[in-house]
């Protein structure tokens, strides 16, 4: 397995194109692909209005954030994107059947020594692996959102994957500027099964009218010190996204992860969060963007 010096990232949407920030910022050539031009361009013009924001503030020299301009491609089919790549990290909604197909895809367009990454936040590495012919060398890479500040890289391990295979994902997310914890696939992993349960219960607790969705955000911030208040959180994830994660946990793992009904409910009237423009809070100055695949 040689040296990673292309990453191809596949889906556009909120994460793409923050892993695709931190990549082409990390030193390496980065081509981002999205069936949609409208997302492509909304992805190029964020991440250097981002990098802008992050040169204004001293936290990145302007020569390294023009640089990292230059080493960013954009590419509308995942052939095109993925049989240049090392490595391909898949950001495609959190979907076991879309995952599944772009890995069936990807195993066939790629190189044999190509290393496949999902960027499942929840789903089985090892399943959806099992659809190519090199699950050694594939690998889950969930970050976290907003992918250039969070500093966080959950690098999962599913039931074939090489030490190998690690090790790169491992270096791959050092020169991106993480830090990274290697954990052995389990439902959920670290993070989301923790969120998922803190999240369902302030749904809850909204639910049965224990406290505004404020007064919940404004305790777990200033009682337990977390940065972001729980609904802050699900809206800035998607309600969708946490729905979904629920759902697969509340299978998997039982009745203690059964999604909220006003989840639910809020799902279902479309109040998704920031991207919708409304979630648990109203966001009236953002528009929806027009889809993509990520």
């Amino acid at each position: 397995m040689g040296e990673v010096r292309t990453v191809a990232v596949i889906g556009a949407g909120i994460m793409g194109r923050g892993i695709a920030h931190v990549a082409a910022l990390g030193g390496y050539r980065t081509i981002l692909e999205d069936i949609l031009p409208a997302a492509l361009r909304r992805a190029e013009s964020e991440i250097r209005s981002n990098l802008d924001k992050a040169v204004e503030l001293g936290k990145v020299p302007a020569p390294q954030a023009e640089a990292a301009m230059g080493r960013l491609e954009f590419a509308q089919s995942v052939e095109e994107a993925a049989r240049q790549a090392d490595l391909v990290i898949e950001a495609v909604p959190e979907e076991l059947e879309s995952k599944i197909e772009i890995f069936t895809l990807l195993d066939k367009i790629c190189r044999p020594g190509t290393i496949l990454a999902t960027n499942t936040s929840s789903l089985s590495i090892t399943e959806i692996a099992s659809v190519t012919y090199r699950a050694p060398q594939c690998v889950g890479m969930h970050f976290f959102n907003p992918v250039h500040k969070m500093k966080l890289l959950e690098i999962v391990r599913g039931l074939e994957t090489t030490e190998d295979t690690i090790n790169t994902a491992v270096e791959v997310g050092r020169r991106m500027g993480k830090e990274t914890v290697v954990i052995k696939e389990a439902p959920g992993f670290i993070t989301s099964r923790v969120n998922a349960l803190i999240g369902n219960e302030a749904f809850t607790m909204l639910q049965e009218g224990i406290a505004s969705a404020r007064d919940i955000d404004k305790a777990l911030k200033l009682g337990l010190n977390h940065p972001m208040g729980p609904f802050e959180m699900i809206d800035l994830v998607g309600l969708d996204t946490r729905l979904h994660i629920l759902e697969y946990l509340h299978k998997s793992l039982g009745e203690k992860y059964r999604p909220a009904p006003l989840l639910v409910q809020y799902v279902k009237a479309g109040r998704l969060g920031r991207k919708a423009g409304r979630g648990v809070y109203e966001y009236p100055d953002v528009q929806k963007p027009a889809g993509g695949n990520g």
